[in-house]
C-alpha cells in the first residue's frame, strides 16, 4: 500500500459559506494577524460579529491567528498571547482565566496516516478553567486541558492532561502537580 493523495477528498468538511470564510479571511489578516493592531476590544467586537462567543476581560495581542471565530468559545479575563495560531477546524473552548501565550499552536485536525487516502479528520480543543499552554507549546486534536493543567514551554499535548498537572515534552508527560501558594 501507497498513500494516494490524488483520491485526497474533504468534501464532507463544511465549515462555514465561501463568502463568510473569505470575509474573515480579510478581516483575519487585516485586524488579527497583523502585527500593528494592538486593540483587543476591537477584535473582542470583531470576533463576536463573526459568531464567537466571548466573556469579559479578554486579551488578544497582535499577531494572532485564528481559522474559523464561529467556531470560538473564550470565557472571561483569557490572555491570548502574540503569534498564538488557533487552527480551530472544529470547536475551541476556553473557559475563564486561561492563558495562551506566544507561539501556541491549538490544532484541531489532522490526517489519518492509515488512510492510504490521507484523509482528514477534526476534533475538539477545550481547555478548562485556569489551564495554561506555554509558548511555543502545541495542543493536538480531541485534546483537553482539566482544570489548571500546564502545557510548558515548547511541550505537545497529544492526549489529555489532568487537573492540576504540570506537562513537558513530545509527547508531554506530566512531571508534578501544580501548587499555588
Amino acid at each position: 500500500m501507497k498513500t494516494d493523495l490524488s483520491s485526497y477528498n474533504n468534501d464532507w468538511y463544511q465549515p462555514g459559506s465561501r463568502l463568510k470564510i473569505l470575509c474573515w479571511y480579510f478581516i483575519n489578516v487585516f485586524f488579527f494577524i497583523n502585527p500593528l493592531n494592538f486593540s483587543s476590544r476591537l477584535k473582542v467586537f470583531i470576533l463576536k460579529r463573526f459568531g464567537a462567543t466571548i466573556g469579559a476581560g479578554v486579551v488578544i495581542k497582535p499577531g494572532v491567528n485564528i481559522k474559523y471565530p464561529w467556531l470560538l468559545t473564550i470565557g472571561n479575563h483569557c490572555w491570548i498571547g502574540e503569534s498564538v495560531w488557533i487552527d480551530n477546524l472544529d470547536q475551541v473552548t476556553l473557559e475563564d482565566h486561561v492563558c495562551i501565550s506566544q507561539g501556541a499552536l491549538l490544532l484541531c485536525g489532522n490526517h489519518n496516516y492509515k488512510s492510504t487516502r490521507f484523509d482528514l479528520f477534526v476534533a475538539p480543543i477545550t481547555l478548562r478553567e485556569g489551564s495554561w499552554v506555554g509558548a511555543k507549546a502545541k495542543v493536538a486534536p480531541g485534546v483537553t486541558l482539566e482544570s489548571h493543567a500546564i502545557l510548558s514551554m515548547g511541550a505537545v499535548a497529544t492526549s489529555p492532561l489532568e487537573a492540576y498537572g504540570i506537562y513537558q515534552g513530545n509527547p508531554a508527560v506530566k512531571v508534578k502537580s501544580r501548587q499555588f501558594n
